[in-house]
C-alpha cells in the first residue's frame, strides 16, 4: 500500500514531457505543470506558428504565457527526493534512463564510472577495481562512461579504432591500416585530434571575433537608433519653435497693422466730421441770410428797402465747396494692396518653397556618417596643443606643448586658476566643436586619453577633478596589456588590439565620441553616444614617473 502511494505520488509530481520528477516546476494557466525547461523547449518549437499549446489538454494561447515557479509543487518534489534519499542513501548512485549503467551489476544497476575500450564494457567503481589492481588489465584503455562505446570498435576486426585515415576521413583500427588502408595517409587518432583541436580553436577564435564584431555592430545600431531619435526630436522641436515664432510674428504684425489702420481711420473720420460741422454751420448761416433777404425783398417802402439791404454785413461764408470727393475707403487702399502682396508671397513660400523643405527631409542623412578608414578620419584632423596653465606641477611639456611627461619632481609652474592641483593631468588649449579627429602616442605603464568640459573642477584630487570619474569627462585608460574606459566613476573593460597610438574622434553635434587602436589598420575600441552640453577639450592623464603622451602631427 505504501509503495503504491509512493508510485502515485511520483506519477503526480512527474513532468508529462520528460516523464521525470519536476525540475523547477511551473504551471500554465490551464492548470498543468511541467519542468520549466521542458515547456520552454516545447514552446520554442512552436515559435514560428505564433500559437502555443498545452501538451496535455491542447489548450492554445495566442501569446506565450509568462511562467512563474510553482512553489508548492517545488516543495513537494524536494520532500519526495529527501524521503527517497532517507529510504535509500545509495539511490543517486543507481543509473537512471539517461545514465550509462554498469554492465556487470545485476538487478538494479549502478552508474558507470569508466568505460573500457578493450573490454567494450562499462564499469561502476566497485567492478572497475580489477582494472586498477590486476596486471592483466594494465594495458586496457579507460575512458569516461559512454553509451557509444560499440562505435569505437572496428566491425571488421573487432579491435579498438585508434587510427584515422585522412584519405577516407574515417576512424580505423591498426589492422585496417595494414590492409585495405595500407597505402592511405593514416595517423593516430591522438595526432588527428591535435590537428583538429587546433582547427577547432581557430574556428572558435573566428566565431568569438565574429560575435564581438556583431555585438559591436548591435551597439552601433542602438547608438544610430538613438541618434535618429535624438536628431528627429531636435528637428521637430526646432521646427515647432520656428513655426511658433512665425505665427507669433504674423499675429504681432496683424495687430500692428490693425492699430495703424484704426489710427488712420480715426484721423480721417475726425477730419471729415470737423469739415461736416463747418459745412453745417455755413448752411445754417446761409439759410439765415436767405431768410433776411426774403424779408427785405417784401418791404414796400423803397427807402426802408435800401437802408435795410445796406445795413447787412458781408457774407462770411465761401461760395465754393472745400470738399474733395474721394471713393469710399480710399485712405486704406494702399494698405489692402500691400497685405494682398504679402499674402501672395507667403502663399508662394508655403506652397512652393515648402516643397524644398520636404525634399530636404527625404534627402538628409540623419545617421552621422562616421569615417571607416584612417584617411577618412584625417579629413577631420585638428592641430591640438596642451595648455601649460592647466598642467599639474609634476608634468613637463615639450615639443611645442604637444608632449607631456610625468616628471620626478615639482616643476614649479606658476600659480594659475586653471591648473590641476591634485590630479596629474592636463587639458588642451583648443576647444573641440563639430567633427574632430586626433591621435595620441602613449608610452609607459598607464596613460589616460580623455576629453572633458572646460568647467571640470581643478582644485584638489576629488572625483570631480579626475578625468573619467565625473559627468564632465570621458577617459580611455591605456596600459601595455589592456584598455579600460571610465565615465562618471563607472569602469568598463575594453577589448581590442594593443597599440601605442590611440585615435580619438568626436562629432560634437551628433554626440559621438569614439576611441580607436591605430596601427597598420584602425580598429574601434569604444564608442559613446551622449549629448554634449559644452565645448570639449582633449585631456591627458599621466600618473607614473616617466610615462608620456604625444599629440601626433597628422598629415
Amino acid at each position: 500500500m505504501e509503495q503504491q502511494r509512493a508510485e502515485l505520488q511520483t506519477e503526480t509530481l512527474s513532468c508529462s514531457i520528460c516523464l521525470d520528477l519536476l525540475k523547477e516546476p511551473v504551471t500554465t494557466s490551464c492548470g498543468h505543470s511541467y519542468c520549466r525547461t521542458c515547456i520552454s523547449n516545447h514552446w520554442d518549437a512552436e515559435e514560428e506558428k505564433r500559437i502555443y499549446t498545452c501538451p496535455q489538454c491542447r489548450e492554445t494561447f495566442i501569446r506565450r504565457p509568462a511562467l512563474g515557479k510553482n512553489i508548492m509543487l517545488a516543495e513537494l518534489v524536494e520532500e519526495l527526493k529527501n524521503n527517497r534519499l532517507q529510504e535509500d542513501p545509495d539511490d543517486q548512485r543507481f543509473a537512471a534512463a539517461e545514465d550509462v549503467a554498469c554492465d556487470f551489476c545485476t538487478g538494479k544497476k549502478l552508474k558507470a564510472f569508466k568505460s573500457c575500450l578493450n573490454c567494450v564494457a562499462s564499469y561502476c567503481e566497485k567492478h572497475l577495481q580489477p582494472h586498477h589492481v590486476s596486471a592483466v588489465f594494465k594495458r586496457h584503455e579507460l575512458v569516461d562512461p559512454s553509451t557509444k562505446i560499440q562505435e569505437m570498435i572496428c566491425s571488421r576486426h573487432d579491435e579498438v579504432m585508434k587510427m584515422f585515415c585522412r584519405t577516407d576521413q574515417q576512424c580505423i583500427c591498426f589492422l585496417c591500416s595494414m590492409e585495405e588502408h595500407k597505402d592511405h595517409d593514416t595517423v593516430s587518432a591522438a595526432t588527428e585530434r591535435t590537428d583538429k583541436q587546433r582547427e577547432l580553436q581557430e574556428s572558435r577564435a573566428d566565431i568569438h571575433k565574429n560575435i564581438q564584431d556583431r555585438e559591436k555592430d548591435v551597439e552601433l545600431l542602438k547608438e544610430q537608433e538613438q541618434t535618429i531619435n535624438f536628431s528627429a526630436d531636435q528637428t521637430v522641436e526646432h521646427s515647432k519653435q520656428v513655426f511658433t515664432e512665425l505665427i507669433s510674428l504674423l499675429h504681432r504684425r496683424s495687430s500692428e497693422q490693425e492699430k495703424e489702420v484704426r489710427s488712420k481711420q480715426q484721423t480721417e473720420v475726425s477730419a471729415i466730421r470737423a469739415l461736416q460741422e463747418k459745412l453745417e454751420q455755413e448752411i445754417s448761416e446761409l439759410k439765415k441770410r436767405d431768410a433776411e433777404l426774403q424779408q427785405i425783398s417784401t418791404t414796400e417802402d423803397n427807402i426802408q428797402f435800401v437802408l435795410s439791404y445796406s445795413s447787412l454785413s458781408a457774407l462770411s461764408v465761401s461760395t465754393h465747396s472745400s470738399v474733395t470727393h474721394r471713393g469710399p475707403g480710399s485712405c486704406i487702399e494702399e494698405v489692402t494692396a500691400a497685405v494682398s502682396v504679402l499674402r501672395e508671397h507667403l502663399h508662394k513660400v508655403l506652397m512652393e518653397d515648402w516643397t524644398k523643405v520636404c525634399h530636404t527631409v527625404e534627402r538628409v542623412d540623419v545617421l552621422p556618417s562616421e569615417p571607416t578608414s584612417r584617411d577618412g578620419f584625417l579629413k577631420y584632423s585638428q592641430e591640438i596643443t596642451l595648455d601649460p596653465n592647466t598642467a599639474h606641477t609634476y608634468l613637463g611639456l615639450s615639443e611645442g606643448n604637444r608632449k607631456v611627461t610625468r616628471m620626478k619632481g615639482d616643476q614649479h609652474h606658476p600659480d594659475h586658476p586653471d591648473r590641476f592641483t591634485g590630479c596629474v593631468q592636463v587639458l588642451s588649449r583648443e576647444s573641440l566643436t563639430g567633427r574632430c579627429y586626433w591621435e595620441v602616442e602613449v608610452r609607459g605603464k598607464v596613460v589616460g586619453v580623455s576629453v572633458a568640459y572646460k568647467s571640470i573642477a581643478r582644485a584638489g584630487g576629488g572625483k570631480d577633478c579626475v578625468f573619467g570619474f565625473n559627468d564632465k569627462s570621458w577617459r580611455l585608460s591605456w596600459s601595455p596589456n589592456s584598455y579600460t574606459f571610465y565615465h562618471n566613476n563607472i569602469k568598463s573593460p575594453v577589448s581590442g588590439p594593443q597599440s601605442s597610438i590611440i585615435g580619438v574622434y568626436v562629432d560634437h553635434t551628433a554626440g559621438i565620441l569614439s576611441f580607436y587602436s591605430v596601427s597598420d589598420t584602425i580598429t574601434l575600441l569604444h564608442r559613446v553616444h551622449t549629448t554634449f552640453t559644452e565645448p570639449l577639450h582633449t585631456g591627458v592623464f599621466v600618473y607614473w614617473y616617466g610615462d608620456s603622451a604625444l599629440l601626433c602631427t597628422l598629415k
